[in-house]
């Protein structure tokens, strides 16, 4: 993302995962993991929309740790359909903030990846405290994404492009319904936002500015 990212790679569950590091200038409020969109229709670490989330973190003092899931770039292993890229993320997890560290976590992700980060938010909300969870383009279409525990909806931003195509808006609030999950509906917003990536980023900052409950 710039000259300080720091790239390496870590032993996942199915072999390498590429990481990329992004750490704020001062003290790190905590760490951040964020997951890519589909990785069969070129979602990578690199993808804007994962970018533009990384800084949102950033300027809010939070680290950034983006990687890819198995198969992509020089991460090992095939695509398996969000079960394999669920431990994945976890692994990512596990590596860059342990819970025994009591560094406070943050999930993010946009498309599939926030398909993956709802089942990895499920997985590990009984456990630890989720501080913040970043929810964008989320896919809840090819397979259901996994609800999200009223008590962390404060602390859970979701929001979605009105005109998106890849992903529809009436999946995502019938997903949003049950659960009385509010929905932040960007107007004229596509899936990938183009042209709206700073009002994204603006509207993540606001969200992680507000105090966790």
């Amino acid at each position: 993302m710039n000259s300080q990212t720091q790239k390496s790679s870590i032993q996942g569950p199915a072999g390498a995962l590429d990481i990329a590091i992004d750490t704020p200038p001062g003290a790190s409020r905590g760490v951040a993991v964020i997951a890519h969109p589909h990785p069969l229709f070129g979602g990578t670490l690199d993808n804007k929309v994962v970018q533009t989330l990384a800084r949102a973190f950033i300027q809010c003092g939070w680290t950034a740790v983006r990687f890819n899931f198995r198969g992509v770039g020089g991460s090992a292993g095939s695509h398996d359909e969000g079960r394999g890229e669920l431990e994945d993320l976890l692994a990512v997890v596990q590596h860059a903030a342990p819970e025994a560290s009591g560094a406070p976590l943050a999930l993010a992700g946009f498309s599939f990846g926030a398909f993956v980060t709802t089942h990895a938010f499920e997985r590990l909300h009984a456990s630890r405290r989720i501080e913040k969870l970043v929810l964008v383009g989320t896919s809840v279409s090819r397979a259901p994404a996994a609800p999200i525990a009223a008590a962390a909806h404060l602390n859970t931003l979701v929001v979605h492009g009105e005109l998106d195509d890849t992903v529809l808006l009436p999946a995502v609030l019938d997903w949003a319904r049950p659960q009385a999950l509010p929905v932040t509906v960007v107007p004229g917003g596509g899936h990938f936002f183009h042209g709206q990536l700073p009002l994204l980023k603006n509207l993540v900052i606001r969200h992680l500015s507000s105090p966790s409950v």
